[in-house]
Formats: structure tokens, C-alpha cells, sequence
């Protein structure tokens, strides 16, 4: 999972929200109360407040000034800083509170990021190196955890590193926007923020850095008995690696702890865990079911703990290998898929019981931390949080789908996970018991339909869930079943429409937030990084999917949206789904021409002269833009957006390239396959253009992006199309090949292409499996609803359509009596169109609704290939 979203759990219960919310038990630093000198300025944004002199410019790019500090030292090294810059007129920031600074240095943020408590901005290399000397003295002996990219001065909290000062932006080697520096040509390349100090290769090192940089490498490995082979995990508590005893010829898992750094939300480090971990280890020691601990050591400030290397892949790894629901064909083993599933359940539950005999509670008990051997056997890993009974200790870190309630302690902590799992492996959902504990219930009756479980298997999971009585009681069935909803059920018949409609509309509105300004309907975590107004994660999708289903339109929403994109702020996108072309194009929709107009305006004055800093993709680049103008343009019959569609449209054709020119591989540092970030959006502009001009090279350049896309997915045993990452295959709309085959089809309708027609049949196979991890239309079910259900499709059955929207109730919840889905990540509802309830709505129409419902400007051409032969 990406642990990225669980900072966003910290605010709100029910809903992804901005952790500088949670402010109840969280204030800022002393300092923030201290009164602005004359001739400061003070501005706050996101986790940080910013200090400026107004008579000293920062530089647009340079060399700035880190520091870091420990939680307990943060106010006394901050004090000390801030008295420094005001005293020096130097402008400067700092994360503001506590929590947000243990949020910033927390076991799964960002490595290139974390440690930056404070951040100053020298004006010139006279003023970066007195600055750099200055606060190595003030602040010796200071503790705090390293900076992954920086160059560290002396021994102290004091980093430096070249990049930018200002926001500006360039098209990284993923085709994604990234920030950027600008070269002495003037070219802007991206600024890189990595976990390694690598500034670029034109800038000069001043000579007082050169002893630094020295000693940053004189730290070697040498001289341990540990030769390391390869890095198989890193978090921003440290790496693990596989390495060889040079000793012994065994091979060993060397266990990194960086210290100050990898904090959980009591504070504690990894190093301490990373100890702790090695005394529970010790404490289960020849039972057989843990690693062996092998040796332990520090170096270069950092803790090391050696184990013993246990051949074995994950359980959850070995889930997904043998999950029949996520098997398409006739040759489905639900029986022995059964059986396997309750003899790991017991080898887990026996270990398990093992280390209780000892008096240890492991604490983080789930799938990912257990190892099967290619025997069977099983190994407990990862006990860096495990306890002694006696101690009473609630774990800090865990995984959300088996983490037990607050009252739970001691033994019960396990038994509750262990109760999970019994669930988790037949229907991998348990994330959503903590948002609705009746999904428990729902899940052992759903289980019971599609596997052939004891009953009382699943039973016993729920009453542990529930805290109903001991495991080993039974209870009739009915106890199990969930109580009644008061939302409509999702039976997967279309008579049921309007009725599912009206919940899903109403579950929207009750959460709208119109007293807000930075979001009006809670979504997915990245509101926070494009904003709360665009199409995919904002209001405009929103708005447009209740208005395209039926649901109506709500003018005092459609104003805050006019409101906001009227006025926007600084940092904000301008992409189709990412930014304002797509707000502008949904006002248009909701029947607002003048605001739409008014608003697509600032999109071309801004994004004027700057074509060449966007992307290619449909997202937020140039297809989603081209889409957009030449809407406009045939709304309109504006002479020059037709001509600044043509623009973009040669801009695409120059920067295409052949088939070959795309890596096989998606994602990562390769650019995206797919519709939204892919080679099939620029493929749809194409199709567009070729639509109104009927000049055959567009098409052409269509089906050249088409083979792109397609060179970069692979065809699974099942025969199933789905892009390929490498490490897994991606069917769904936005990633994977299900957006690839919307756009074929689409080219289909113009010209005859027997790989085209065979990869599309594959593709519609891919959006035919019992069971998607997430429900949402950009990256789980609602989209292959979306693709199969479209009123243009006569080839798909209606019971499979019917199936994929009953097993939509799986992830259903509850929310103030309406029906609403969960967001990426499934650890809390959200209402947007890519992840949420707004794009289950939508895909629910595109299948059952009484006019056409469609992707924005991803639908049908106009004209099939039949009328344009007529013409």
C-alpha cells in the first residue's frame, strides 16, 4: 500500500484531509508568536511559515541551507535559527509544529524530503558560505536525523544542497511535472530530490565545502564482515538489504535504523525499534518461528542488525499469486484455493501462539510480514514494534486492515489481527472495517457465497472483530450477518438506478463543505497537490457527475466553483483533469458559458508561450488542453481556438516518436502507458483532429500512439491485456489497459486494424474479473463499469455488468444514512471523480442511465467510419 495516505487520516475519521487540521493537540512553534519585525513579511502554506526581509530578493535558484532537529530539541534549535535570520535579514522557513514535524520525519515519508525543519535561502555564495560557518558553530552538538540529499556540514544539524528557491516547473523522464532549476542556457531541468546529494553537473562546489564533502565519503563498509549484495526495502527509517556473512558464506538481511529519523507517532525512532526488534527477536530465539538474530553494530551513527536470511516470499505476495477471484476462465480451484487459505491461517495462528507462549505480542501481525517458504512453513518477520504481555503497549505503527481498536491490548492485539486475516484472505478488504464495523459481518456472509469456508470459520472472525465473546464459541448464523442499511442494495439490476442515484447524489451533497475554500466535496489526497477544483479530484468532477447521471445541479455549488477558479491561486494547474481547462469545460456542461469562457481565457493568457513546460499526456498536458480547445472551439466556432488546437496538435506530432521510442515497461522512471498519462490521450486528440479534417496522418499518428501504448502491455495466462509495470500488470482506466482500449475502439470506428481489434478483445477480458482491490472509476471496478457499460456497447453481456456492480456493495458505506464508496487506499470515503463516490456514480450511469454518460472528452467520436465513407 502507499503509506503516503495515512498522514491524511490524521485529521478527520472519516474523510483524507490536510494534516495541518489536526490541530486540536497540535500548536505551533513558540517562535510563530513572536511579533514580525518592521520591513518582514510572513506568509503560511501547507506545513510550513515563511519569513522574508522585504528589501532582500531571494534568488530564483541557488544554494540553500538545511537544519534539522530532533523532536525533543525542535523549539531551542528553531529559537536559536530564527534569532539568527531576523538578526542577518535572511529569509527562511520552518515546518511549524511538532506533529507536523514528526509527520515530516515519520517511518514513510518522503526520504528526499525529510529532516528539512528548517530551510534558509542565502542571497549570493559570499552570504551561503558566512551562513553555513555561522550556524555550524551556533548549533554544535545539536542532534537530528541526516538529510538523505544533502551535503552534511561537520557533525552537527546544518545540510546544504543546490535547487531551487522559487516554484517553477519542467516535464520529468516519466512524462510527469516536477519542479525545476533552470541550466546556464536557460533550459529548465529537473530539480533533483532524491536520497543521494547530487547537485547538478554545472554548478561550481564552493572550496569551503570540499573537507565536507570528504567525509562524507570516508564512512566505508569495508572493514565489516558483511558484503552487501542488494537493497530489498527502504523506508525513511533506513534500508534492508540482502548481504552476504563474508564470515560464514551464509546469506544474512542486514536491517538499517537511522537515528531521529522513521518516527512513530509516540516518537519513538527506528533505532529504537530497531533495538527493541532485536530483544524480541532474542526472546523467541530457537523456536523456529522468527529469524535468528546474527550479529549487530553501528556505523556511521546508524544501527545495523543482522538475521538470518529466511527463503520465503511474502503471504501476501503468495495471496495474489493464488487469489482465484482474480482468476478469469473455467479453471478456477475455489477449493483448493480453500483449503491452502486455512492451512496458512493455522500455521500463522500457531506461531503466533508460540511467541504468546513466550510473552511476546507481535504487534504488527498482517500478510506482508509473514514469509512462506516454498515447505509451507512460515516465518514471522518485521517485529520492530513487537512487546513484552507485562508491558501493556498499544502499537504506533501498523497496517490499517488489521490494526485492533484503542481499548485492545496485550495478547488481543494479536487476536484481533489474526481474527482479520481469517477474512483477509478470501476477501481482501478488511481496511474497511474500521470505517464501518458491519463490513465484518458483510464480508463473512460474502465469503461464505463465494468459497466453500466453514462457516464458523468466518463466524469466529466476526465475533472477534466485534468483541462479541471469545473465538472459540459458536454463535447461529444470523449473528453474522449484517444488521439492515438503510441505502439502497446494489443487486446489479437497472431498475434499481434512480433509487442507487438519488444515495449515491445524496451522500455527496451531505458532505459538501461550502464554508471552505481550498475544497468543497473531500476527495483523495491530492487535492492537497493540485487543488480542490479540477476534475478528477475536485469539485468541477463532482458537479458534472451529478449534473451527466440526472442528479441535478446545485447553483450555490456551481458559484463556489466559479468563485474559486475565477480568482486562482498561485501553484494552480491548468491541465484538463489536474487543473482549469477541465473546470472550464465542466462549467460549460452545467450550462455556465460566460464562466466557462471567463475561465478558459486565463488558461490561454497563461499558459501562453509556455507549451513547452507541459506534459504530453491527456492529465494535465497538452492532449487533455488540445481536447479542451477544440471544444471550445466547436462551441464557439472562435477561428482562433481552432487554430491553437491545430498548434497543439503539431505540437503532439513533433514529439511523438515511433513505436520503438517507448520503453517496454510503464511507470517508474519509464513514462506511463495509459489513458490518462499514456500515449493513448495524445492518441485521442489525434482521432479528434482526424474526425474534422479527414487528413489520414492523424490517424496515422493515432494508431502510432495506439502501438505505443500497446508495446508496453503484456498478455496474462488468463488472457487478460494489462499494462506492464515490471512488478505487476495494470488493467484499469487511467494506468492500465482499460483507458487503451476505450481510445481503441474508438480509432476502430475509422479504420480496419486486426491487432487493434484483437488487443481491445483482450482488454474487455481485463475488465471482466470477479474482484479489483479499490472501487473508484480511475484505478478499480467503477471503471470497467464505465468501459463495459457504455450505451454503445452491444457486445457485453448484461450479467457481467450486473456482477461487477453487485460486488460494488462489497466496498459500500454508509454515510449519514446514503449510500458512498471509499478512496484510494480504502482507508477513507472520498467523493471525487477518479477515486470516489462521484466516479462510481458516473460509471453506474455510463451503464444504466437513459442519456449517454461519458468520460469528460474521453467519450465517442461523433461519426462512426460508416458515415464518414458516405460523406
Amino acid at each position: 500500500m502507499d503509506r503516503g495516505h495515512e498522514n491524511y487520516c490524521i485529521a478527520d475519521a472519516m474523510f483524507y484531509d490536510d494534516p495541518t487540521r489536526a490541530r486540536d493537540d497540535d500548536v505551533d512553534f513558540a517562535v510563530a508568536e513572536t511579533p514580525l519585525p518592521p520591513g518582514w513579511s510572513r506568509v503560511e502554506f501547507e506545513d510550513w511559515l515563511a519569513y522574508a526581509p522585504a528589501d532582500a530578493p531571494v534568488p530564483s535558484q541557488g544554494w540553500k541551507v538545511h537544519v534539522s532537529a530532533s523532536l525533543a530539541q525542535a523549539p531551542s534549535t528553531l529559537a536559536t535559527v530564527y534569532d539568527y535570520c531576523i538578526a542577518h535579514r535572511l529569509a527562511f522557513k520552518y515546518v511549524r509544529s511538532a506533529q507536523l514535524l514528526l509527520l515530516a520525519n515519520g517511518k514513510y515519508a518522503d526520504r528526499g524530503s525529510s529532516g528539512k525543519f528548517i530551510t534558509m535561502y542565502p542571497v549570493d555564495d559570499a552570504d551561503f558560505e558566512r551562513v553555513v560557518t555561522d550556524l555550524e558553530v551556533l548549533l554544535t552538538g545539536r542532534a537530528g536525523p541526516y538529510i538523505l540529499n544533502d551535503l552534511r556540514i561537520g557533525d552537527g544539524p546544518v545540510y546544504v544542497r543546490y535547487g531551487g528557491f522559487s516554484e517553477r516547473w519542467c516535464i520529468g523522464p516519466n512524462g510527469d511535472l516536477v519542479p525545476a532549476v533552470e541550466q546556464p542556457d536557460g533550459e529548465l531541468v529537473p530539480d533533483l530530490r532524491g536520497a543521494t546529494f547530487q547537485p547538478p553537473a554545472w554548478v561550481d562546489m564552493p572550496n569551503f565545502l570540499t573537507p565536507h564533502l570528504l567525509a562524507r565519503t570516508s564512512t566505508t563498509i569495508a572493514d565489516l564482515p558483511f558484503r552487501i549484495q542488494r537493497p530489498l526495502h527502504f523506508s525513511n527509517g533506513g534500508g534492508v538489504y540482502l548481504a552476504e556473512d563474508t564470515r560464514t558464506g551464509a546469506l544474512v538481511v542486514l536491517k538499517e535504523a537511522r537515528p531521529h529519523a522513521g518516527l512513530a507517532m509516540d516518537g519513538a525512532d527506528a533505532v529504537a525499534r530497531l533495538r527493541r526488534e532485536r530483544d524480541m527477536l532474542g526472546r523467541l530465539s530457537g523456536l523456529g518461528i522468527v529469524p535468528e538474530v546474527v550479529d549487530s553494530f553501528s556505523l556511521g551513527g546508524h544501527e545495523f542488525l543482522a538475521l538470518e536470511f529466511v527463503e520465503g516470499q511474502a503471504l501476501s505476495n503468495t495471496l495474489v499469486d493464488r487469489y482465484p477471484l482474480a482468476v478469469l476462465g473455467d479453471n478456477v480451484d475455489l477449493a483448493g484455493y480453500t483449503s491452502w487459505a486455512l492451512e496458512m491461517h493455522a500455521k500463522v495462528s500457531t506461531a503466533v501462539e508460540a511467541a504468546h507462549g513466550r510473552g511476546v505480542v507481535i504487534g504488527d501481525l498482517h500478510p506482508f510480514n509473514v514469509l512462506v517458504g516454498s515447505d509451507g512453513r512460515v516465518t514471522l518477520i518485521d517485529l520492530e514494534i513487537a512487546s513484552l504481555v507485562e508491558e501493556g503497549r498499544r502499537p504506533t505503527l501498523g497496517d490499517p486492515a488489521f490494526a485492533a481498536p484503542r481499548p485492545c491490548v496485550g495478547f488481543d492485539i494479536d487476536r484481533y489481527a489474526l481474527a482479520c486475516l481469517r477474512l483477509f484472505m478470501f476477501l481482501p478488504l478488511t481496511e474497511l472495517i474500521s470505517l464501518h464495523p458491519d463490513k465484518a459481518g458483510q464480508f463473512a456472509a460474502d465469503i461464505c457465497d463465494e468459497f466453500p469456508v466453514p462457516v464458523e470459520f468466518v463466524a469466529a472472525a466476526v465475533r472477534t472483530i466485534a468483541g462479541l465473546s471469545s473465538v472459540g464459541e459458536t454463535v447461529p448464523e444470523p449473528a453474522w450477518v449484517p444488521r439492515g442499511q438503510a441505502w439502497p442494495e446494489l443487486d446489479g439490476d437497472p431498475a434499481s438506478w434512480k433509487s442507487v442515484r438519488d444515495s449515491l447524489a445524496g451522500a455527496i451533497l451531505a458532505s459538501a463543505t461550502p464554508e471552505r475554500t481550498d475544497r468543497l466535496f473531500p476527495g483523495d489526497v491530492r487535492q492537497f497537490e493540485f487543488g480542490g477544483l479540477n476534475l478528477a479530484y475536485g469539485a468541477a468532477g463532482v458537479l458534472y457527475a451529478l449534473s451527466a447521471t440526472g442528479a441535478g445541479t446545485r447553483p450555490e455549488h456551481e458559484q463556489w466553483l466559479v468563485r474559486q477558479a475565477r480568482s486562482p491561486q498561485p501553484g494552480s494547474r491548468f491541465g484538463l483533469y489536474d487543473g482549469l481547462h477541465g473546470v472550464a469545460w465542466a462549467l460549460d456542461r452545467l450550462g455556465r458559458r460566460d464562466d466557462a469562457l471567463a475561465v478558459l481565457d486565463i488558461c490561454v493568457d497563461t499558459l501562453d508561450g509556455a507549451w513547452d513546460q507541459l506534459g504530453t499526456d491527456l492529465f494535465g498536458g497538452l492532449a487533455g488542453i488540445g481536447l479542451n480547445v477544440a471544444y471550445f472551439a466547436e462551441q464557439t466556432g472562435d477561428a482562433a481556438l481552432w487554430t491553437l488546437a491545430g498548434e497543439i496538435v503539431e505540437l503532439l506530432a513533433d514529439e511523438l516518436g515511433d513505436e520503438q521510442d517507448v520503453p517496454a515497461l510503464s511507470g517508474g522512471r519509464h513514462p506511463h502507458a495509459g489513458l490518462t498519462r499514456g500515449s493513448s490521450g495524445p492518441a485521442l486528440l489525434f482521432l479528434r483532429a482526424y474526425e474534422r479534417s479527414r487528413d489520414p496522418a492523424l490517424l496515422e499518428f493515432a494508431a502510432t500512439a495506439l502501438r505505443q501504448d500497446l508495446r508496453r502491455c503484456i498478455l496474462r495466462d488468463d488472457g487478460a491485456l494489462e499494462v506492464d509495470e515490471g512488478y505487476r500488470t495494470m488493467p484499469y482506466l487511467a494506468d492500465g489497459s482499460v483507458g487503451i482500449g476505450m481510445v481503441l475502439e474508438q480509432y476502430l470506428r475509422y479504420a480496419d486494424d486486426d491487432r487493434f481489434a484483437v488487443a481491445a478483445a483482450q482488454i474487455r477480458v481485463a475488465a471482466s474479473s470477479q474482484f479489483y482491490i479499490e472501487p473508484g472509476l480511475f484505478s478499480g471496478r467503477a471503471g470497467m463499469i464505465l468501459h463495459l457499460g457504455s450505451q454503445l456497447r452491444d457486445d457485453v453481456p448484461t450479467s457481467l455488468v450486473a456482477g461487477h456492480v453487485q460486488r460494488l456493495g462489497w466496498h459500500a458505506i454508509g454515510y449519514r444514512g446514503q449510500l458512498a464508496f471509499p478512496g484510494e487506499q480504502l482507508l477513507r470515503l472520498s467523493m471525487d471523480l477518479a477515486t470516489g463516490t462521484a466516479g462510481v456514480l458516473l460509471g453506474l450511469g455510463a451503464a444504466w442511465h437513459d442519456e449517454p454518460v461519458e468520460l469528460p472528452l474521453c467519450g465517442p467520436v461523433g461519426r462512426d467510419r460508416a458515415e464518414a465513407e458516405r460523406r
